[in-house]
């Protein structure tokens, strides 16, 4: 096929691709390597890319219209896994318009050129973070996601009521998948398992939020991959047992999914800081602090719909991830 894969300099898009490359598949590459983190870790991702046969860069933003247009129109893609998005519950609180500008306006773009152009299937990125104060775990996509507390949150729940509206208005196939933690070789510097492998090697304190009262849902990069690769292929359709006097907020009578992507077993913070100091071989000072603002304590998915629709089943456990990521960070960073 051919997959236009946005976000490719991206943690997870990258590995995507690599993953779709392996298997035959030409990928359209689309990202604009924005400074919210290392730019330099961007490239490289780039750079590993770039060489490869069947692989075709992008560069550009999501919410530049024409360029989303002519991309489409020349390119002409079967398939869009849309992983580009402004990430990170703690950044919202400081930038709100760079959600705004990537994760609706640019979602908007690729769910009109999908429209226009006969994309047979879109996947798009949605987030855990959905479920916002829920207690009741695991998280179900069956359950109500209707009080979000952060914006990022907020705007990734859009993106699926707005995939609704095409499925149902347009019969364009979306399916929306809500990432749990996902953690691995090339990974994000802004997430905990990046923080706290620098600190810990650095001598330098690691800041424990909610005391280290946080349980996880920490998934490996490749059995998510797996999951969105499997899930690309399987096309969404109508369910036809869909009851309007009683929706399933996860289907419907248009052509809509919406799965969790997680391990489906959550880990305490504690036991996963505790497997880092074991791979690193050093002990981690802790500075304990308070729950912070738009954070939730626990998150736990369940994936049942997913086993049963594409046969998803994560198989990497915590310490052979986590030894997995230590291995890469030493390599890469020369440490």
């Amino acid at each position: 096929m051919k997959v236009l894969v946005t976000g490719t300099a991206g943690f997870i898009g990258s590995t995507l691709t690599h993953r779709l490359l392996d298997r035959g598949d030409e990928v359209i590459g689309l990202d604009n390597v924005n400074d919210y983190y290392d730019v330099n870790l961007k490239l490289a991702r780039l750079e590993r890319l770039t060489g490869r046969s069947g692989f075709t860069e992008v560069r550009g933003d999501l919410e530049d219209r024409e360029l989303i247009k002519a991309t489409f129109a020349k390119h002409k893609p079967d398939r869009v896994v849309n992983l580009a998005a402004q990430a990170g519950v703690r950044y919202s609180l400081e930038n709100p318009h760079a959600y705004i500008d990537s994760n609706i306006i640019g979602f908007t773009n690729i769910l009109e050129a999908c429209r226009h152009n006969d994309v047979e299937h879109l996947v798009y990125a949605s987030t855990s973070s959905v479920y916002g104060a829920h207690t009741n775990m695991p998280f179900s996509v069956h359950d109500s996601v209707d009080h979000p507390v952060s914006l990022y949150a907020a705007t990734k729940k859009a993106n699926e009521l707005m995939a609704h509206t095409y499925s149902h208005l347009f019969r364009l196939p979306t399916t929306g998948l809500r990432f749990f933690t996902v953690y691995g070789p090339w990974g994000r510097p802004d997430m905990a398992l990046f923080l706290f492998t620098r600190s810990i090697l650095e001598g330098k304190p690691i800041d424990v939020f909610n005391n280290g009262n946080h349980r996880r849902d920490f998934t490996f990069v490749d059995d998510i991959v797996e999951g969105v690769v499997r899930t690309l292929d399987k096309v969404a359709t109508p369910d036809p047992d869909w009851d309007s006097n009683n929706p399933d907020p996860s289907t419907s009578s248009a052509p809509f999914r919406i799965y969790n992507i997680g391990n489906n077993a959550p880990v305490n913070l504690m036991d996963y800081i505790e497997t880092l100091e074991k791979a690193l071989g050093k002990k981690a000072e802790k500075n304990l602090l308070p729950l912070q603002p738009g954070d939730v304590p626990d998150t736990y998915a369940d994936v049942q719909d997913l086993v049963r629709d594409v046969g998803y089943k994560p198989a990497t456990t915590i310490e052979e991830g986590i030894g997995k990521f230590v291995e890469w960070y030493r390599e890469y960073y020369k440490v």
